[in-house]
């Protein structure tokens, strides 16, 4: 039995960050961090069924075109993605009254929907980025048992490139899910590693005012190359979904909208625009998933 300190639960027996019940949420979810864009997504669906919020955790489940398909916003971060994770894997994989894990396990699909800023040249404002790994450079998810998961070659390859400093902790690479990667991949979508820093200044080689461990990072990651694959964008959230994902046994993938282009300094005329584009494309891909 995991013990009550283990998995809180609020009193009415939703989970505790989350507030949401297993028959609060579908089994296709789309992920976005800022919770503006919760509805952003549901006014195209053809019914809500449930809506509720806690902190930066706003939830909406509904139908559309007859696939029934949940919204959360995680908020910034691997730390947030560490809850959100757990807590709907508990919705689905754990009785929540006796406490025990079930005996059949349910896997989720997940999809993240985000905004980024690409680091090749090659890859314009207003372009959509599907990750095929996530590079983690937060260490979060080294608090688990991750070997079986994770690429060790590009983890080995990224930390020699870039004469990486172990004391920041140790990257890790994790591929996207195979399944939801054939159902959204098409001629729109640059593919390529994304890297998931732990913070949005000096993790992402902004200096204010202060100084940062490595100024050089971000031209590193720009010319780093693993079997064709370099390194597309940076956030914050991708890497820690993947990771998480295949420890659970759920499917995951990422796609942002290229919102800004590090390499050339250019910033999207309407980056709106390009996030309503991409969710669009998304929720009709969607719509071909067999459950």
């Amino acid at each position: 039995m995991i013990a009550s300190s283990e998995l809180i639960l609020n009193p009415d027996g939703s989970v505790y960050h989350l507030n949401l019940k297993p028959q609060h949420i579908a089994h296709n979810i789309i992920f976005v961090g800022d919770q503006n864009r919760v509805e952003k997504i549901t006014q195209s669906f053809d019914s809500i069924e449930y809506t509720t919020q806690k902190r930066e955790f706003k939830t909406q489940t509904g139908t559309y075109k007859g696939k029934r398909i949940t919204v959360i916003s995680t908020g910034i971060g691997p730390d947030n993605i560490d809850i959100v994770m757990n807590e709907l894997d508990a919705l689905v994989n754990i009785d929540l009254k006796t406490r025990l894990p079930k005996e059949s396990m349910t896997a989720l699909n997940i999809i993240r929907i985000g905004t980024s800023g690409a680091l090749q040249a090659d890859i314009p404002c207003d372009s959509f980025v599907m990750s095929k790994f996530g590079l983690g450079l937060d260490n979060m998810l080294r608090s688990y048992l991750i070997d079986k998961v994770s690429n060790l070659d590009i983890e080995a390859a990224f930390i020699k490139h870039t004469a990486w400093d172990l004391r920041k902790g140790k990257p890790y690479a994790i591929a996207c899910s195979e399944k939801l990667e054939k159902i959204l991949e098409s001629d729109k979508m640059h593919k390529g590693i994304t890297a998931t820093a732990g913070g949005f200044y000096g993790p992402q080689g902004r200096i204010l005012r202060l100084q940062i461990q490595d100024a050089k990072l971000n031209s590193k990651m720009d010319n780093f190359e693993f079997e064709n694959q370099k390194i597309t964008n940076l956030e914050m959230e991708t890497a820690a979904i993947y990771g998480l994902s295949a420890l659970l046994g759920h499917q995951a993938i990422s796609l942002n909208a290229i919102i800004a282009n590090r390499a050339l300094g250019t910033f999207s005329k309407d980056p709106y625009k390009a996030v309503d584009e991409l969710i669009v494309y998304t929720l009709e891909k969607l719509t071909q998933l067999d459950n």
